[in-house]
């Protein structure tokens, strides 16, 4: 039987204050509609953070990452590689545009791409090219690679930095351009240097659950002026220049809109805040929870990595603990608290089960075992006592 204590969330949205001052200001001169001061201003606001040149705000994450495949040419029968531990929206604009998603498991310290895992793909992959084309089969099937995969997305999960050096290094080896699919990870980084701004392009998520917020939307940033303009042109229709509406180009309805970036320039004004914010969500759960054996955080591998902590995971050892993840969620859930198991890895999902897949089991492994925890920045100090005592009562049973 539920409790009657209000619902904890997982990742609540958190205001900062400042967004209605935005959102009037839309308001008041009558811009509505994609486009405005207020875009402008987010964009400008990202890109000074993230300390990239350009950025152009979108309607949705998916929607970045649909026009950096795009932009990189990506067309029916070519292969991108991506990580398999993600949510499906990584994986779903590989297939929008009739290429084959190959599925790279992850590496145990990050839970990200495995660099040994992805060397091996560009390898499999160029190597069974170079054997349809052999044959004489590769002009048979719009799902054989006949070249090197056009592109990587590389996933920085749970706001955990990817191994980017070992990444870069190999992508450039082979000259494969990299999207960094940053939506979990805004204000984590590795070496120094801000997520999302390794690669050709990165992607960023403003989603309601994210470390801020616009409600719903995205955006693509890169050192790349070109490519954002050209990503900014796609996403407002691919209207030509002409007294008339003319296209050359199909276009997609992409832009964010006037009032919803308002709402993220008052979130940009906290984002310092919420990113210190989430660390301390990790470091409470990590304390206090640390000393019992069987469980075990996404924490920083090594001081390469910083990070945002965007959501708390855990992995619980029935073995170890006698309990499993099934058994913590549930105990949760009786208590108006809502967790969630770590990602289905892709390679798993009915849609993506016949794609090719570079496996460790690493990935099954987090998957079965793994769970998020209550994360938001909105929670308050007896929010967090809370959770703990749930976790606690239940893992004091059986230790």
């Amino acid at each position: 039987m539920l409790t009657n204590k209000k619902r904890i969330y997982l990742s609540s949205p958190h205001m900062g204050g400042a967004e209605q001052k935005y959102i009037k200001v839309a308001f008041d001169t009558n811009w509505i509609a994609p486009l405005g001061a207020n875009v402008d201003a987010f964009e400008e606001a990202i890109a000074r953070y993230c300390g990239i040149k350009h950025v152009v705000a979108l309607s949705s994450g998916t929607a970045a990452i649909h026009l950096a495949l795009i932009l990189l040419g990506v067309k029916p029968g070519d292969e991108v590689i991506a990580s398999s531990f993600t949510f499906s929206a990584t994986i779903n604009p590989i297939v929008y545009l009739g290429a084959t998603p190959v599925l790279v498991d992850s590496e145990p310290g990050t839970w990200n791409m495995d660099p040994d895992l992805l060397e091996e793909a560009i390898k499999g992959r160029r190597a069974q090219g170079a054997e349809r084309r052999a044959q004489g089969k590769s002009h048979h099937s719009p799902l054989t690679a006949h070249r090197l995969p056009k592109a990587i997305i590389v996933v920085h999960l749970y706001g955990m930095p990817a191994n980017m050096d070992r990444i870069m290094a190999i992508a450039n080896k082979y000259d494969i351009p990299v999207i960094e699919d940053a939506a979990e990870a805004l204000g984590s980084k590795y070496k120094g240097k801000q997520v999302g701004t390794f690669g050709k392009m990165g992607v960023l998520s403003f989603n309601g659950n994210k470390i801020i917020t616009t409600s719903g939307g995205g955006a693509l940033i890169s050192d790349d002026k070109e490519m954002i303009d050209k990503a900014r042109f796609l996403a407002t229709q691919a209207r030509d220049k002409a007294p008339h509406y003319q296209h050359s180009q199909i276009g997609y309805n992409y832009r964010m809109s006037n009032v919803l970036a308002g709402i993220g320039c008052g979130q940009m004004e906290v984002i310092d805040e919420r990113v210190k914010q989430r660390r301390s969500n990790f470091s409470f759960y990590y304390e206090n929870l640390k000393k019992y054996q069987g469980l075990k955080f996404l924490e920083e591998p090594d001081k390469s990595y910083f990070s945002n902590h965007w959501l708390t995971a855990v992995i619980i050892d029935a073995e170890i603990t006698g309990i499993t993840r099934e058994d913590l969620q549930k105990q949760l859930e009786e208590n108006n608290i809502e967790s969630r198991p770590l990602w289905k890895p892709m390679h798993l999902q009915p849609v993506f089960s016949v794609y090719p897949t570079y496996l460790s089991g690493v990935s099954e492994r987090l998957f079965q075992n793994g769970l998020c925890l209550p994360s938001g920045t909105g929670m308050t100090d007896e929010e967090r006592q809370r959770v703990l005592e749930v976790l606690l009562k239940c893992i004091r049973k059986v230790c």
